[in-house]
């Protein structure tokens, strides 16, 4: 497995997983209302590499139109945002999925927790 905290920007398997990363963090912060716009020290919270291994990878990826550069800050495209949005749900897929016991139906007693029955009527046998 290639250490990604130290390497060569040019290396395509290291620079395909700091993309994969750089635009989950990115989506996931400006999710949670922590900006829009990012500098290398936010990332850097999030994100434990050298500050050479982060900035090569950016500005890899504003060259590639994921992110867009506003002055030493960073910022997700349009194509940024939808690419870290599909990478964010397909790593975090299982912590996003119901409950045992719960559906997708919203209105179903299953999510509601006033409710006397509580168990999903949808997935569990019939008696």
């Amino acid at each position: 497995m290639p250490d990604h905290k130290q390497h060569n920007v040019g290396d395509p398997l290291n620079s395909i997983y700091w993309r994969d990363e750089i635009l989950q963090v990115m989506y996931w912060m400006t999710g949670e209302g922590l900006g829009q716009e990012f500098a290398l020290a936010d990332l850097q919270k999030f994100l434990q590499t050298e500050e050479a291994v982060l900035a090569g990878n950016l500005e890899l990826m504003v060259a590639g139109g994921l992110l867009e550069k506003i002055g030493a800050k960073y910022t997700l495209t349009p194509l940024g945002h939808k690419e870290g949005g599909r990478r964010f749900a397909d790593e975090f897929e299982e912590m996003l999925k119901p409950g045992h016991f719960e559906c997708d139906e919203p209105d179903c007693d299953c999510h509601n927790s006033e409710s006397i029955e509580g168990i999903c009527k949808h997935l569990s046998p019939q008696m």
